[in-house]
């Protein structure tokens, strides 16, 4: 019997799991942070086109990987492996709007931005700014 080989994960697929990882690296996904997610999924020129019914699986993905000893080592892996090289601060800017939705950030996600900014080769004069725009446009009064 055989069994049918997973579809493998689009580009968007890897932005999708990006921010759902972020969103749960704390243990806890809270409404604004899923709100963020879905917004750019919905109003993003990047995912243009994407499957929405995709998002699930790619957070399926995520949540599987999380259950593993060296699941983010994985995941990284995948993102690596299925995100075109141009889109890896798409992928961090994104993962910095997950972060800051709620208005907090709680040290589990401060350690997985550090890691994303490491795995994705992100320059830190680059992820200072991404990080400077995503708290300017969550700042509240």
């Amino acid at each position: 019997m055989n069994t049918p080989t997973p579809h493998p994960m689009s580009p968007q697929d890897c932005l999708v799991a990006v921010m759902v990882a972020v969103s749960a690296s704390d243990e806890e996904i809270r409404t604004a942070e899923l709100v963020k997610i879905e917004t750019a999924v919905n109003n993003l020129p990047i995912f243009a086109g994407y499957d929405i019914d995709r998002m699930n699986t790619a957070a399926q993905t995520v949540f599987d990987l999380f259950e593993q000893e060296d699941g983010l080592d994985a995941l990284f892996g995948l993102v690596r492996n299925n995100l075109p090289e141009q889109l890896f601060e798409t992928a961090y800017a994104l993962a910095c709007d997950v972060a800051a939705a709620d208005g907090t950030l709680q040290e589990p996600e401060l350690r997985l931005l550090e890691e994303i900014r490491y795995e994705l080769e992100i320059d830190r004069l680059h992820a200072a700014a991404i990080e400077r725009g995503a708290r300017a446009r969550h700042i509240t009064m």
